[in-house]
Order: structure tokens, then sequence, then C-alpha cells
């Protein structure tokens, strides 16, 4: 009995310190719920934070505190908000912030979950070498056409039947990652490829499922007990085992002159500092960068190409306007390129008013204070888990006349005239902003284009509804699944 008595006072002992410690850390920040002692907010659901920002943020304000476990993150909202932290202050809120489920994955090294000397070195590094490797040139473009017409064919193949566009679609973006950094590509049906394919998709799935999240808020427990979540970590090895045999195999077949894709240009680099301590170019950050690439590239696009098709299935009339803009400027002979685009501006509009609201990643990456820093007048000690709510700039109502509604109108001025609009920043913005944003508009421009220069796009059966409001959500859960039907064009003279 006196055993116990003693545990349940040292139990009340602790909880009383670890209360007296959070209220000391909350008086320091911007103001937000109360978080519970070990737990935080967790069990309030306001760390759902796509969900639940606007009642936050009205109680609040847009700069407001959410606890993960006994972690404070500074929730920022609002477009205004977001470019003066983002650009205006880039050196203090420049940093990534502790995310345990990337750190996990790539022990440390890598682009995206870095600081410091390393990120500035393999962010600069990637940078250039996709520049030079063909993003935004022709002889990208080139290539990426001919996976469109991969695409195409197995679109075809389907001959008008009903399909779900999630497999092939991903398989295309997979191999636009697959040739800028293998310099090749893949079958769709090769089964090491449909592997890593699945393997990214449960990665992304379980950062936003809530064992992931229950995983952030408590990982010094939860990396230690057995359970499904470790399947996610054992997985990624055998990713990135794949990674290093592709990298052994280009190191054999090395030519310095003629560098074919990023490993053969990071394996040079890495020749050229061999003998420098400061130098990042190692092995391990080249395999993790690559890994990065795939999990932070492959999804994204295919999940926002897909929704595309969903929107257009949704509104016939949209669908036929872009396919009579397609028609007029790029006609049934040659694929759509890039340099049409300019020549295109509804069907411009539509492409970013479908990343504007699908909001297909409303949160950023973590990032963090670098220094003690006064923002929008709150104190934020340096360190602090800084979280830019980058939905809340694209669902902004004092930036959007019908933020709640898809509307291409939102990109066209009073001439019909493509503009783009300050608020749009599905990429994020400032130093941390998507590396592959460049990459990722020109898959979706010339897929979407490609697709419907040679389909109508149908749903599988008439009946079939959808409620795109609820349906764009359905990444941040298990996925979207639809299917649909891809008809076949027949150009007339009317075309």
């Amino acid at each position: 009995m006196e055993l116990l008595t003693m545990f349940l006072c040292l139990s009340i002992f602790l909880l009383l310190l670890l209360t007296w410690k959070i209220y000391k850390k909350r008086i320091q920040l911007p103001p937000g719920p109360f978080p519970l002692p070990l737990l935080g907010n967790v069990l309030q659901g306001t760390t759902v934070l796509y969900d639940s920002y606007r009642e936050l943020s009205e109680q609040y304000g847009p700069v407001f505190t959410v606890w993960l476990g006994s972690t404070p993150m500074v929730v920022l909202c609002g477009y205004e908000v977001l470019k003066d932290a983002l650009i205006n202050h880039s050196q203090e809120f420049g940093a990534r912030g502790s995310s345990p489920v990337p750190e996990r994955l790539t022990n440390g090294y890598g682009v995206i979950s870095t600081n410091g000397l390393r990120w500035q070195q393999l962010r600069r590094f990637s940078a250039t070498t996709f520049r030079n490797i063909g993003i935004g040139k022709r002889s990208m473009e080139e290539r990426m056409q001919d996976e469109v017409r991969h695409l195409i064919q197995a679109v075809q193949d389907t001959g008008g039947e009903a399909f779900n566009p999630l497999n092939v679609l991903g398989r295309a973006v997979n191999n636009i990652i697959n040739l800028m950094v293998f310099g090749k590509r893949w079958d769709y049906k090769n089964k090491t490829m449909l592997r890593l394919f699945n393997i990214v998709n449960d990665i992304l799935l379980f950062l936003r499922s809530p064992l992931g999240v229950t995983y952030a808020a408590l990982n010094q427990i939860m990396r230690h007990l057995p359970g499904p979540h470790q399947k996610v970590f054992r997985e990624s090895e055998i990713a990135k085992s794949f990674i290093r045999e592709q990298i052994n195999s280009h190191r054999n077949t090395l030519d310095s002159e003629y560098p074919r894709d990023y490993i053969d240009c990071f394996l040079i680099k890495a020749d050229q500092e061999k003998d420098l301590h400061s130098s990042e170019f190692i092995q391990e950050n080249l395999v993790n960068t690559i890994f990065d690439f795939f999990v932070g590239g492959t999804e994204t696009t295919t999940n926002t190409i897909q929704f595309s098709l969903l929107v257009i299935i949704t509104h016939p009339c949209v669908q036929a306007r872009v396919q009579k803009e397609i028609d007029k400027v790029v006609g049934p002979d040659r694929l759509p390129g890039i340099a049409d685009r300019v020549h295109m501006p509804y069907t411009n509009a539509v492409i970013h008013e479908i990343q504007r609201f699908l909001d297909l990643v409303p949160l950023s990456l973590p990032h963090m204070a670098t220094q003690d820093t006064v923002f929008r007048g709150f104190k934020i000690p340096k360190g602090t888990t800084v979280i830019p709510l980058i939905g809340s700039a694209l669902w902004d109502p004092a930036q959007w006349e019908t933020p709640e509604e898809f509307n291409p109108e939102h990109f066209l001025n009073q001439n019909g005239e493509f503009y783009m609009r300050p608020a749009f920043m599905p990429f994020s913005a400032g130093k941390r902003v998507c590396l592959g944003e460049g990459l990722a508009r020109m898959e979706i421009f010339l897929f979407f284009t490609a697709l419907l220069q040679k389909f109508t796009i149908r749903a599988a059966n008439q009946t079939d509804t959808f409620d795109l409001r609820t349906l764009r959500r359905a990444f941040r859960k298990k996925g979207l699944f639809y299917e649909m039907r891809a008809i076949p064009r027949t150009y007339t003279a009317e075309n």
C-alpha cells in the first residue's frame, strides 16, 4: 500500500512538473488551446490543422500555437502572414523544423529534412543540375512527351472501358523522375517499379494517418514499440537498396565527359570534392536525396493529374472549352508543348484553379525559427517549430472572389488573359519552396493537355456523381479511388 501511495505521489509530482514546464513555455508563445501533459492537443483534434485552422484562427488570430506531444508548433495562417514569414522573414523562418518520420526515413541525410551546410550544398547542386539536364528546356520536354505517348497508349488500350486512372498516371509520373535520376524509364508492368510506387504511397499515407500523427507526437516511445508503423521504415530500406544498386551501376559505367542524369552529375561532383572535408557529396546523401525526390514528387503530381480528370468529368463545359482551345492552338497532329501554354490562357487558368481548389499539401513541412524573433507582435524563441499553413493562402477569402468554389475565372482578367495571383503558392514559397516545382508544372500541363487532346473523359457510369469538396480531402486519408472512361476523340472540320 505504501508503494502504491509513493507511486501515485510520484506520478502526480511528475504530472505537475510537466504542466509547469508547458505553462512556462506557453506564456512565451502565441496563444492557442491549452495542451495536455505528454499528449499536447492530439486528443482535441486541433492537430488536424487543415480541418481546424479556421476555427482556431478565428479564436486566436492568424498566428497561434498548438502542441504535438510536448512540442509547441506556431501555426501561420493567411496569405499576408505567410508572405511576411516565408519571404520577408525568410532568414528567420528558412530552416527545416523537426519532423520525426522523415528524419528517421532518411537518417539525417538528403535535401528535404536537413539544414545548414548539408542542405545548402545539396539544394544548390540539385537546382543547378535540374536546370542543366533539362528542366524547362526542349530536351526534357521531348523526353516527357515520349512518356506522354506511352501514357496515351496505355489509356487507348482500355478501349473506352472503365478503369482506375491512378495506376497508369502514377507509373507515368514515376518514369519522369526515373528519367531525371536514373536516365531511363521502366515499363508500366515492371514489378520492381510497382513495388517502389506502392512503398512511396504507403509512406505518404502513414504520414497523414492518425498513427503517423501519434508517432510524430510520441516518437521517442513509438520508435521502440512493435506495430504496423514499423512496416513503413522496413519498406523504405527496400527502396533505398534499389537506389544503391542503380548508383553502383552508374559508377561502373560513368563517363565524366558525358553525364547522363542526376546520379552521374553527383558522382562527378563527389570525385571533384573527394579531398574536401566539408563536402556533402557522399553516398548516403545521394541515396537519400533520390529517395526524397520519389517521396516528394511521385504522389503529389500523380494526385494532381488524377484530381484534374475528376474535375473535368464533373464540369463537362470546362472540358469542352479546354478541348476547343487545344484544338485551336495545337490541333490533332502533334502533342501539346510548353510553348503552347502562353497561347492557351483558359487551359492554363483551369490547371492553376485545380491546384488551388485541390489544396493537395495544405501544411508545409515544418520550418524552424533560426533565432529569437518578434513576428506580428509575438515572441518566437529560437528553435521553435513553425508550420506555414499553405492551404490557408489558397482558400483565403481576402484573396479569392469565390474561394469555396472551383472557378477558373480566378486566373483570368477581364480580357480573358491568364494572370498569376500572388496568393497561389501550392509549392510553398521562400527558401524552402518545392525543389521540383518546375518539373511538376511541366508534367501537369503536358499530361493534362495531351489526354484531353486525344480523349473525352467521362464517368464510368452515367449515374456516377462526385462531391469534389469532399474528395479533395480523400488524399489526406486513404487516397482517392474512382473509375472513368476515356473515349477517343474524332476530329472533323468543326474541331
